[in-house]
């Protein structure tokens, strides 16, 4: 996967600068920045507790950092810290400008009510009121994520694991936000399921020129989607380059064990 639009003359759009979050004495993450740029996709990998879960959820304004800043470039192209932001604020960024897929769909999505229900309250946030175009654009991106568009009115109980993600997806990007966020997309799901998923996530990033970060402990998730990787071990991060430079020249030892597969998720 090729990645063009980090030039000079592209502005970044979100910057971590020295992120850091304690649970009392415990490290969450540590003396974290980074910068993602419009378009690029940015994994974070390493083993369960390495840090990556708590980084995404402070940059996503989910758990404000102890200490560090966490900048966003708005539409009207000022940068922002996000934590200077009110709450309101950062909710209607939430509604807008980004995206969240969580692991289990059912964080993200209204179980009780229909698929077209689940991505037309998405664009209600927005400010579509027109009955008729929130179906059309709903059943449009249902069958954008291959869902079958007769299953418009059916709930989300009655899918299936991979079908629920794809709709999570759909109501994600519906509202064409700028930065997505995900956590773990493709856990818990059958193989050839995964694969399903991955090819339609990198289509859907190439096809809508989307930023995403992205956190996964599986590294072939990492090398198919993301441009740039962030190796993270105890809070910290310890290696971070080009996906392909850092999955096919590790020059961490810990980075060497994960892509030899000698840790375990």
């Amino acid at each position: 996967m090729t990645f063009q639009d980090n030039t000079p003359e592209q502005p970044l759009l979100l910057r971590a600068s020295k992120t850091t979050k304690f649970y009392g004495d415990r490290i969450g993450c540590q003396d974290v920045s980074f910068e993602v740029y419009p378009g690029e996709v940015l994994a974070i990998v390493g083993e369960s507790g390495s840090g990556k879960s708590t980084l995404l959820n402070c940059l996503s304004t989910r758990l404000a950092p102890t200490t560090g800043a966490v900048e966003y470039r708005g539409r009207d192209g000022i940068l922002r810290d996000l934590y200077q932001m009110s709450e309101a604020q950062r909710r209607v960024l939430m509604r807008t400008d980004w995206g969240y897929v969580h692991q289990h769909p059912s964080d993200g999505l209204r179980m009780t009510v229909s698929a077209g229900a689940n991505v037309g309250e998405r664009l209600m946030a927005v400010g579509e009121r027109h009955y008729g175009n929130i179906r059309s654009n709903a059943s449009d991106w249902l069958e954008r994520v291959e869902i079958a568009t007769d299953r418009i009115d059916d709930d989300p109980r009655a899918f299936s694991g991979g079908m629920r993600q794809r709709l999570q997806i759909a109501r994600n990007l519906v509202t064409a936000p700028r930065l997505v966020f995900m956590d773990e997309p493709t856990g818990g799901l059958d193989v050839s399921v995964q694969a399903r998923l991955l090819d339609l996530l990198r289509s859907l990033v190439s096809d809508l020129g989307l930023a995403v970060i992205i956190v996964t402990h599986d590294l072939a998730v990492a090398r198919l989607l993301s441009h740039r990787t962030l190796v993270m071990r105890h809070g910290r991060v310890i290696e971070h380059g080009l996906t392909d430079q850092v999955l096919d020249d590790p020059q961490e030892s810990y980075t060497q064990l994960l892509v030899s597969s000698i840790l375990q998720p």
